[in-house]
């Protein structure tokens, strides 16, 4: 066990990522994906949408939980689980951390999902409901909707018996999930952690749920459906995929001569307390998370280089979010990068945080900023520089990673470039 901290803390350092997203099932393809500007949208072909207000998503093609997981144990996980399990496989790998070593107790697991088994949910109704006999609800339908499961799934994988548990905060869940990773390693309760968030949504409910509410853009089609911060923007394309990450103490991952992506170096979380679904326009709330985050990394606004914006391309979140990171910047805000990398991804809800803030860490290491792509029609209200269109060559050695939900959850990561 690692000798006791002090109050200012140990320095938190990113040793592996697995992601599994519509750009790419590797990070290597994922962050191509990003250079480039390439999205990942498409027409749902999983079921008829034909009913619906929104035909197209960001779907993981070519995933196969079968190249990660063994037959008997895949058909006991929902999609949302076999996400998560097959970038913590990615992860841990790309990582070389060896749990025994460490210490069982040492590392933990911190998955979060916005929702939970949603395919399990509905195909155990359709039995339910539409067969009319109670029988046939699975025994193991509970341990495959139930949140948690992610979290405790991967946990079992590698042993690891630290603090295990799931974040669901909507849209922030990874982004808090990250951040509570950190706060532990950071202050000694543990030396590691696996952590980041997963979502399966494709389904019929949450497609319904999300266009009836005229979250979700309209727009048939792929190559202009989603842009956030442009003018004619209508709503973000719902997406699924997974982010897992292995967090280390700066010392652990020292002395096993880790490989170090970049360093995690402070975390902001507050409320909004406004509304079940809308940004506060003042933007107060996500404006505070923001500082909170550069004020436990010792940064000022000058100092932040890029920020990965939340950018959902809906109508209120870009606006009320321009005015946020107007606040907590000043007047480096009109020259800071920002970019929504949600443009190629889409939003991959309680997974977002966490591939944003993979996007983040690979800028700072690479000196290469993403671009929004999508950008062509200015809006007076949201009149920041958002890396329009091209990827952008950078200097910068700070990144702030936004992550909003609904409910008004607000959580920054604020992510350096590891120099030693």
């Amino acid at each position: 066990m690692s000798d006791p901290t002090p109050a200012r803390g140990r320095r938190v350092v990113i040793t592996g990522m697995g992601a599994i997203t519509p750009v790419g099932l590797t990070v290597e393809a994922f962050w191509e994906s990003l250079k480039a500007g390439r999205h990942g949208f498409a027409r749902i072909e999983t079921f008829d949408t034909t009913p619906y207000k929104a035909h197209i998503a960001g779907v993981a093609h070519g995933f196969d939980p079968l190249g990660y997981i063994d037959r008997k144990e895949a058909r006991r996980m929902d999609r949302f689980c076999q996400l998560a399990v097959a970038a913590a496989k990615d992860a841990m790998a790309d990582s070389g951390l060896d749990v025994a070593a460490v210490g069982r107790f040492r590392v933990g697991t911190i998955i979060g999902t916005g929702v939970g088994g949603l395919e399990t949910l509905h195909d155990e109704y359709e039995k339910l409901y539409k067969l009319g006999n109670a029988s046939r609800t699975s025994p193991l339908f509970i341990p495959m909707f139930i949140p948690n499961m992610a979290a405790g799934m991967v946990s079992m994988a590698y042993g690891a018996m630290g603090a295990n548990f799931s974040v669901a905060s909507a849209c922030a869940t990874s982004a808090h999930a990250i951040g509570e990773a950190f706060r532990n390693i950071k202050y000694g309760h543990l030396d590691a952690c696996i952590t980041g968030g997963s979502e399966a949504p494709i389904t019929p409910i949450a497609l319904g749920g999300f266009a009836n509410m005229t979250a979700l853009s309209q727009n048939p089609d792929p190559d202009t459906i989603c842009r956030p911060f442009d003018k004619e923007r209508d709503g973000f394309v719902m997406s699924e995929g997974a982010g897992i990450l292995v967090l280390e103490a700066l010392e652990t991952a020292l002395a096993r001569g880790a490989r170090i992506y970049a360093e995690i170096a402070g975390y902001g979380a507050t409320a909004d307390a406004y509304h079940i679904t809308s940004p506060d326009p003042e933007g107060e709330g996500t404006a505070m998370s923001m500082r909170l985050a550069m004020q436990e990394a010792g940064v000022e606004p000058a100092q932040v280089g890029y920020i990965n914006a939340h950018g959902t391309s809906t109508p209120l979140n870009d606006k009320y979010e321009t005015n946020s990171i107007k606040r907590a910047m000043g007047d480096r805000a009109r020259t800071v990068a920002v970019s929504s990398t949600k443009s190629m991804t889409g939003h991959l809800l309680g997974a977002a945080g966490a591939v944003e803030a993979m996007a983040s860490a690979l800028a700072m290491r690479d000196g290469l900023i993403p671009p929004t792509i999508n950008y062509h029609t200015p809006d007076p209200e949201c009149d920041l520089d958002y890396v329009p269109n091209v990827a952008r060559k950078t200097d910068a050695t700070v990144a702030l990673s936004n992550s909003l939900g609904f409910g008004g959850h607000n959580a920054t990561l604020c992510i350096r470039k590891y120099e030693g």
